[in-house]
């Protein structure tokens, strides 16, 4: 099949472009293979059946069997992307398996896969390099593993089909497959001592003897009422937890993460940063800066090449570093942020102007307008740990400069205006917070005129070009009241949702699709599905302050999932990783891994102390 275009579409979008023409099958196993196709209307049912005709049994292993499935899955223009190009929401779940695809833009009607027969284990992508990060891959289905003795058949056989919205997939769902299991847990990262509430909803009748629910094989008790399963799960022991489910012989299963009391990982990872990750050099330009950890070396690595340098993203550390010592002070940390702070005066910024630099040395050969908003964000945290007014003046600076050198047109990750108007605002700086407000609300109707039509940024389109959008046009509402930018930051919150899934997986639940940070942040250089990865927060940064200003429950619940969707990053020993690889493989190369550099994670751990201080996102009062 090299095209589906579904006959209400008025974009007439192809759903399956790719490389690889859609069900080519790819097996290194003597299996005869054998597809069929049938379409009524806009739903097409296909089969593939693998037949064993030699005259010894066959065992499949995970990656001898690939099916291809190539969503349209890839950033062109902003404008196109909106009307003809999909996110692919992966579930291989074993016999619980789809795909949810939805149109970037969000209209409907939108193109999903349900499996029928047979059970797939895992999915992976090949990529073209030449693309970067701007096309996510051909994706390739696996069928678990299976044996077939001589003359047998094993299929695979699944349904396409339209549907208008996330809720309506999963009522389509139900309909398509008369054996779909509907799986959701209340929290999918859990911190020690909380519980997380489990909920099965099947389409088909259930007798409660057919049930069973295990954990490491022991049997885990459960209610069920009107063809709803419920059960609990307790966070005793730190590490995954991998429920298997079967349900009237259907299997399939829920992955959830335990991680220690949050302000343990906190901590932990606080201490791990300042033992470990700051290098001390008295005869080095570098001496005071956080740089990369190498988990599998044990060792800090620094490289001039941009991502792994003495600045840029790894300023989240210092970031981290005073907001914690905000909410607890610690001497030795403190002693490490005081190096750090001398560090970033001396190399990073310049205090009279403003300017911020792309490396130690003051080194702007290479100009990028994201740093900016970020070291005004570090000195306005040093502001309000230390409450010293010239931190707060720089920060100002800063975002001056940042202003006069296009900030305007530019969609930043985390521009901290709201935090820093209200310090100048304590400070009595009326001139310079009106200065600020005027450049800001500028700025907010700029983006307000763009819409959806973003221009193109160090990746074509994105998650985080997204996020900010809506971030900007909130913090617009804030400072003004004016609705049209709360009607706007809704427009782009929509937009901004597609980007996430809601798999039973902790990797995969309410985190967003990103899939090149593991390539341009990484030890491995991996392109891929990074799940998690941690600007995956920006959008429950958004859906918080859409919450607090709207009153809306359905987005408090999003943030909450959304920030913990990257705390399975951050390691109970303090240690940390910048992305998990998640597909089985990625051309040919094995997945399922976390990167060996703990790099620039940590802003995903800062959003979950601003929000935990404001509200209890991880359930634990005790920072």
């Amino acid at each position: 099949m090299k095209k589906l275009v579904l006959s209400q579409d008025k974009y007439k979008m192809n759903w399956i472009e790719g490389k690889t023409e859609w069900g080519t099958v790819k097996c290194t196993l003597p299996l005869a293979v054998e597809t069929k196709s049938k379409k009524n209307g806009d739903v097409v049912k296909e089969e593939y059946i693998f037949t064993n005709n030699t005259d010894s049994d066959i065992f499949t292993s995970l990656e001898d069997i690939g099916i291809y499935t190539p969503f349209n899955d890839e950033y062109t223009t902003a404008e196109e992307c909106m009307t003809k190009k999909c996110h692919t929401h992966i579930w291989c779940g074993g016999e619980v398996s789809y795909v949810m695809a939805l149109r970037m833009g969000g209209e409907a009607p939108h193109l999903g896969l349900i499996l029928n027969k047979g059970s797939l284990g895992g999915y992976s992508v090949d990529r073209e390099p030449e693309r970067m990060s701007n096309d996510r891959g051909d994706f390739i289905l696996h069928p678990s593993p299976f044996s077939l003795a001589p003359g047998e058949s094993y299929i695979i056989s699944w349904s396409l089909f339209p549907y208008n919205d996330k809720d309506d997939f999963f009522e389509k769902a139900m309909v398509y497959c008369d054996t779909f299991l509907y799986v959701e847990s209340d929290k999918y990262i859990m911190f020690e001592g909380e519980m997380s509430e489990v909920t099965i909803k099947t389409g088909f009748a259930v007798s409660e003897e057919n049930i069973k629910i295990t954990l490491n094989e022991s049997d885990i008790p459960f209610t069920f009422s009107d063809n709803i399963i419920c059960f609990k799960s307790e966070a005793v022991t730190v590490g995954e937890q991998t429920y298997k489910i079967c349900v009237n012989g259907i299997h399939t299963h829920l992955r959830l993460m335990v991680k220690p009391v949050f302000h343990k990982l906190l901590k932990s990872r606080c201490r791990f940063i300042t033992e470990k990750q700051q290098y001390i050099n008295k005869s080095s330009a570098l001496d005071g800066a956080y740089l990369i950890y190498d988990n599998e070396q044990n060792s800090l690595f620094y490289s001039r090449q941009y991502d792994y340098n003495g600045g840029r993203e790894r300023v989240g550390m210092g970031i981290l570093l005073a907001s914690y010592l905000q909410q607890e002070r610690d001497a030795d940390i403190e002693k490490s942020l005081k190096k750090y702070i001398a560090y970033v005066k001396r190399e990073l910024v310049n205090e009279e102007t403003g300017e911020v630099y792309n490396d130690y040395r003051r080194d702007n050969s290479y100009k990028r307008l994201y740093n900016a908003p970020w070291f005004a964000l570090l000195y306005t945290e040093f502001y309000k740990l230390y409450n010293d007014k010239s931190y707060l003046t720089t920060a100002y600076k800063i975002l001056l400069h940042y202003y006069a050198n296009g900030g305007e047109n530019f969609y930043a990750i985390e521009l901290p205006m709201k935090e820093i108007i209200e310090c100048m605002k304590t400070e009595n700086m009326k001139d310079e917070t009106d200065t600020l407000v005027g450049l800001f609300i500028c700025h907010a109707d700029r983006i307000l005129q763009t819409g959806t039509s973003y221009p193109a940024s160090e990746v074509n389109y994105e998650q985080s070009i997204v996020a900010p959008a809506a971030d900007i046009l909130l913090k617009a509402y804030s400072l003004t009241g004016d609705k049209k930018y709360l009607n706007g930051a809704k427009k782009q919150i929509d937009v901004l949702e597609l980007f996430n899934g809601l798999q039973p997986d902790y990797h995969l639940y309410e985190v967003a699709i990103r899939h090149w940070d593991g390539y341009w942040f990484g030890k491995s250089r991996m392109y891929g599905d990074t799940f998690p990865h941690y600007w995956s927060a920006l959008s429950g940064n958004v859906y918080y302050d859409y919450a607090v200003i709207t009153d809306d429950e359905k987005y408090l619940k999003k943030a909450k999932a959304s920030l913990r969707g990257v705390m399975s990053m951050f390691m109970p020993d303090g240690s940390a990783s910048c992305a998990y690889i998640y597909p089985i493989t990625v051309n040919g190369e094995k997945g399922n891994y976390f990167d060996s550099y703990a790099n620039d994670q940590d802003w995903g751990l800062y959003y979950m102390l601003r929000y935990t201080s404001k509200y209890s996102i991880c359930g634990d009062s005790s920072i």
